[in-house]
Formats: structure tokens, C-alpha cells, sequence
């Protein structure tokens, strides 16, 4: 491998670029005619347009990225996140056109990105999973007998489904037909398969991931977790690690829980398996995000491994040089996502210029971002700004720090999310650690302006 063409935009193109150079690797960026002035564009080796702006006509268009490759003498290509990084298609083009695909096999992301299939593999190491159908259920007749059996409220799921899409939930009989025909039809439209599986809905649960590493020799750790329960409709707003839920000794039977899965999928590279964990500290298995995350930042500050450097190397076939025995987690670290929305105004997107753009820094402030003042976020794609990465010796001194951080964060001439971040940071729940997936959203439901820390209870 010498030159990496990277088919993504944003902060994270950015950051592979760094990871590239760091390893005396070639750099290719690909970019939209609305990204011609993108940071990533400018850091790379050779920068070339493949299309529109929308992504459908660029960042998700296979011939144009492979046509990318051969005219740049490119012989790798990382996926990022999003876009085409979980395209089992896209990866199995690059592989019978010789390019290397920075991720796992087309085989595995195919086998473990069909969330039934990943089920089962779970199933297979006796890894915990929520009770639900076994495997897709093709008929509404059949998908009620199966509702009634696991008990309501249900999930009905996109086999298929990422990102929130092809989810319903059930609240009772009376509801479930519309609700079912409802995902069909969405899971359809946004993944080409209309697959439907169902799983019993855990109430008030903790959204807890787990990062692996392995790579091609059958050697595999994990980096403990992270908790992304802050999220809003699905999406993810704050994450932070070690979770403030999570014992010891849980960490430890996840852990070995995730890498027993990935193992028996064959697995190489990095990669997230998540789990749901219940009030009385029981974990389920949820699916397994075959490609690095956004938020594998918060792991990085925790262990010191450059998750970027682990997954290009594996991808070139060197053996893993970490030990579980020897990762050890330091410290305390959250991760939010400074996003172009208003949160007073229900996360209304707001495109447009930065008039100015101050990020914070000083000790322990790590800001992974593509923007600089003068920058036009597009409205084409998501509509991250920056993530903020914050480091404190314990979750009290974190929380400080990010205060700090997250005042010193200043943008002009669109809004963002800076506070949203603030408020949740002097809420009571938050800050004892007692929150879970539904706490943002029930901020939200209520309308809450956030700046001004209306609609409930804060820390003064």
C-alpha cells in the first residue's frame, strides 16, 4: 500500500489524511463540487472532483471513486464512516479491481451489516440478545404471532436498517399492523430490502458500545467501551468513556462478549459492537458497526492508540501488536458533537458562512474538525462542525474541563449546538451519571430553549 484514496468528506477525511501521512502514506481526496474548498481537499497529496453536490452524484457514486483511483494510480481506499463504508457492493468492487479496502471483507460487512445474520453469530458465542423473532419475518400474520409470543411494546426492525431508519416500535396489537407496514415500506425505500425482524423493546436502557481491534492473523482486543446514551431521535450527541453505569467486572464480560462475536465472524480491522443494558445491568446485543465511528475519538484519549494508524496497518496485513493484558484506560474523556443546528429551535439545520470560528484549546482539549473561519457549511450533508474531545483525571475534573472548553468554543454566522452542550452539562442527571436513552428526548418533547435552561431541572 502507498497511496490511499479516501472516499469521504468532513472531519473525518481530514483525520485519515493525518493518519495516512503519519504512516508515510500517499493521500488522494475525492470531493463534491460544493466541497471544492474543503479542508481535506487542501491537506491531501492530489485532490480530485467526482461529481455534484449531492451525494448521490459524488460520495455515493461506486464508478466515479473507482474511476478516482485508476486515474490517480491510487492502491487503497478508505471508506470513513457513513457514505459507502458499510457498502459490502463497494468493497467487493475495490477488492476484484486489486484496491485494498481499508475495513473488513465484503463478505463480513455483508454478513454482520444483515442485523438478523449478526443475531445469530451472537447467538452461536452465547453472547446475550434481546429476545425477538429468529431471523425475518415474512408475513404481518406472522409477525403478530411472534409479537404476542416475545410480549409488547416491540421493536419492528429494518434487517438491513442503520441510523435510526426501518424502526417502529409497537406499543400493542392495535397499532402493530400500520406500524409494521410503516417499516416495510421505509426499509425498502432507504435500503433496497424490505426485510423485517422483531425484538422486545428494553425500557429506559443504556446504550453501551464496545471498540474492537483485530487483524488478519486472528488476533483481536477490545478498548473497552462507550456510552452513547445521550441521544436525541436516535442520533448521537455526547458520548463518554468509561461509562459511568458500567462496573469492572460488566466491562470485562462485554468485552470478552464483543471479541468472542467478532472472532467467530472472522473479523479484521476495527470495529464497534453495541449493546443495550437494562436497568438490573443485564446486556443485550444490538448489532455491529462494521467501520470506524465517529466517536472512536473518546477510545483514542483513553488508551493512547491511534485507532486510524491500528486500522490501516491491519488492512496492510501486520500483526496486531497490543495485548488486552497491556491496554490499559486512563483518565476520563467525553466526546460532543458541535453540530450546524439550533436547539432552541427543535435542531433546526442552519447551513451557511462562519463568519468566525475560535476553536477552545489548552490541556487536555482535543478538537477534530474541517472548518475554518470563512468556510460554507453545505447544506448537502450532515451538518457537523467540530467534535470536541475532552480529557479530565476523573468524570468531575472532565466535566470541568469540557465547561471550560465549550466557552471558549466560538462560532459565527450560523448557530450550533455549543448550548445545547452547556445545558446538559448543568443538568442533575447528567451530571450524576443517572441518564439513559430517553433523557434527551425528553427534554425535547417539552421544547426546551436550552440556552436559557428552561423546561427543567439544573444544577445552578
Amino acid at each position: 500500500m502507498k497511496k490511499v484514496l479516501v472516499a469521504n468528506r468532513g472531519e473525518i477525511a481530514v483525520r485519515i489524511i493525518r493518519a495516512c501521512h503519519d504512516l508515510g502514506l500517499q493521500t488522494v481526496a475525492v470531493y463534491s463540487e460544493a466541497d471544492a474548498e474543503a479542508l481535506h481537499v487542501l491537506h491531501a497529496d492530489e485532490a480530485i472532483c467526482i461529481g455534484e453536490a449531492p451525494s448521490s452524484q459524488s460520495y455515493l457514486k461506486i464508478p466515479n471513486i473507482i474511476s478516482a483511483c485508476e486515474i490517480t494510480g491510487a492502491d487503497a481506499v478508505h471508506p470513513g464512516y457513513g457514505f459507502l463504508s458499510e457498502n459490502a457492493n463497494f468493497a467487493s468492487i475495490c477488492e476484484s479491481c486489486g484496491i485494498t479496502f481499508i475495513g473488513p471483507s465484503a463478505k463480513t460487512i455483508a454478513l454482520l451489516g444483515d442485523k438478523a445474520h449478526a443475531k445469530s453469530i451472537a447467538k452461536s458465542v452465547k453472547c446475550p440478545t434481546i429476545p425477538g423473532s429468529d431471523g425475518v419475518v415474512e408475513t404481518v400474520e406472522d409477525a403478530m404471532a411472534e409479537a404476542e409470543k416475545i410480549g409488547y411494546p416491540v421493536f419492528i426492525k429494518a434487517s438491513a436498517g442503520g441510523g435510526g431508519k426501518g424502526i417502529r416500535i409497537a406499543e400493542n396489537k392495535d397499532d402493530f399492523v400500520r406500524k409494521f407496514t410503516a417499516a416495510r415500506a421505509e426499509a425498502e425505500v432507504s435500503f433496497g430490502n424490505p426485510d423485517i425482524y422483531l425484538e422486545k423493546m428494553v425500557v429506559n436502557p443504556r446504550h453501551i458500545e464496545i471498540q474492537v481491534l483485530a487483524d488478519k492473523h486472528g488476533n483481536c482486543v477490545h478498548l473497552g467501551e462507550r456510552d452513547c446514551s445521550v441521544q436525541r431521535r436516535r442520533q448521537k450527541l455526547i458520548e463518554e468513556t468509561p461509562s459511568p453505569y458500567i462496573s469492572p467486572a460488566l466491562r470485562k464480560k462485554m468485552g470478552e462478549a464483543a471479541v468472542n462475536l467478532v472472532k467467530a465472524a472472522k473479523y479484521h480491522t476495527v470495529g464497534t459492537v453495541e449493546f443495550l443494558v437494562d436497568s438490573k445491568k443485564n446486556f443485550y446485543f444490538m448489532e455491529v458497526n462494521t467501520r470506524i465511528q465517529v466517536e472512536h475519538t473518546v477510545t483514542e484519549e483513553l488508551t493512547g492508540i491511534d485507532l486510524l494508524k491500528e486500522q490501516i496497518k491491519a488492512a496492510m496485513g501486520e500483526k496486531l501488536i497490543h495485548k488486552q493484558k497491556n491496554i490499559h484506560f486512563t483518565g476520563h474523556v467525553f466526546e460532543f458533537r458541535v453540530n450546524a443546528e439550533n436547539p432552541a429551535k427543535n435542531f433546526m439545520p442552519s447551513p451557511g458562512k462562519l463568519e468566525y470560528y475560535i476553536p477552545p484549546g489548552g490541556p487536555n482539549v482535543r478538537v477534530d474538525s474541517s472548518c475554518y473561519p470563512g468556510y460554507r457549511i453545505p447544506p448537502y450533508y450532515d451538518s457537523m462542525i467540530a467534535k470536541l474531545i475532552v480529557k479530565g483525571h476523573d468524570r468531575e475534573d472532565a466535566i470541568r474541563v469540557s465547561q471550560r472548553a465549550l466557552r471558549e468554543f466560538h462560532i459565527g454566522g450560523v448557530d450550533s449546538t455549543i448550548p445545547f452542550h452547556q445545558y446538559i452539562l448543568k443538568h442533575k442527571k447528567f451530571l450524576s451519571g443517572d441518564y439513559d436513552l430517553g433523557f434527551i428526548d425528553g427534554l425535547t418533547d417539552e421544547g426546551c430553549d436550552f440556552q436559557l435552561g428552561k423546561g427543567t431541572e439544573t444544577e445552578e
